[in-house]
């Protein structure tokens, strides 16, 4: 009796374990942030799409965590998956469901953004229809993502359809909360409307042109070189007017991609932390050290007033 009981738990523990359709069964997820799962979440005719999975230690099924994708930059043409791998591992450890996403790009896919824009809403849908299966609150996402890939996951709440056909739009592909490393936020200008392919598709996929009263809390983290800074600074003059959360920090001295790499990578993990904090997604204080060199300040505006929050 014992060896049928036996049996019958391994039978249930595969039946847990079965990924999404088309997915083999998975390992137990894999503690202290290490990389846990991976599974396919959309297929394409070009290139199936992974997304890598990470998973706070305490982590259980029964449970809901709070959850954030990642996607990576590359001017919508190339980039790597690898980009995120700290901040996922770290918040992983900070008691977050974690998540790197893989998306289309130009250089491998001969795709154009807005088609990056649907993998990434696809990513996020994704994430929300296997919650139970994963431990994930679905009302608890977090977007993110460095460049093009702030860009996407803006997009996933600002920009209205652009949903991939065959899959079920009653789950929504929007997220509860953006968290953007010096984001596209405007591709109007000519040089993004000839990456886009037209006027009409720049305007379509622009955040800034999109945003309203119920857009989420936002996160914006730009170095004050970086000439993208002017979008963010449109961004939260419009998050004033429409009263919504948003706020901007900057690092001095520094362009683009600049948290890539020490010391700034720490110093945005920082203000990535209290960000979720506040908004109560993460509990504590964070555990990343910032050295002296790599704090970033809250963006003021000429009058003085704080950034909106």
């Amino acid at each position: 009796m014992r060896n049928v009981h036996c049996l019958a738990f391994l039978l249930l523990s595969v039946v847990f374990l079965k990924g999404p359709p088309g997915v083999e069964a998975q390992p137990v997820p894999t503690p202290s942030g290490d990389q846990g799962e991976t599974f396919v979440y959309k297929q394409t005719d070009e290139a199936d799409l992974k997304i890598w999975m990470h998973y706070p230690e305490e982590w259980s099924p029964q449970r809901e965590f709070p959850a954030i994708v990642f996607f990576f930059g590359g001017g919508w043409r190339s980039g790597s998956v690898e980009q995120f791998t700290p901040q996922a591992r770290y918040l992983a450890k900070r008691g977050m469901v974690t998540a790197r996403a893989d998306y289309r790009v130009k250089n491998r896919h001969e795709v154009t953004p807005d088609q990056c824009v649907e993998d990434a809403k696809s990513a996020v849908r994704w994430l929300r229809n296997h919650a139970e299966r994963l431990g994930i609150d679905p009302d608890r996402i977090v977007a993110s993502g460095g460049s093009a890939g702030g860009h996407i996951a803006a997009c996933t709440r600002t920009v209205d359809g652009l949903e991939p056909e065959g899959e079920d739009l009653s789950i929504s592909s929007k997220p509860n909360l953006l968290v953007l490393y010096n984001p596209v936020l405007d591709c109007t200008d000519e040089r993004h409307v000839a990456r886009v392919g037209s006027k009409a598709m720049a305007r379509k996929i622009s955040p800034n042109l999109h945003l309203t009263d119920e857009t989420p809390p936002t996160l914006l983290l730009y170095g004050t070189e970086d000439g993208l800074l002017a979008q963010a600074k449109t961004y939260l003059k419009r998050a004033n007017k429409l009263e919504f959360d948003a706020e901007l920090y900057t690092a001095e001295r520094v362009g683009h991609a600049f948290f890539n790499r020490a010391p700034w990578m720490e110093g945005t993990l920082f203000r990535v932390d209290q960000f979720l904090a506040r908004h109560g997604y993460l509990d504590g204080k964070p555990m990343v050290n910032v050295p002296s060199d790599g704090r970033l300040e809250r963006y003021t505006s000429g009058s003085g007033s704080p950034s909106i929050r």
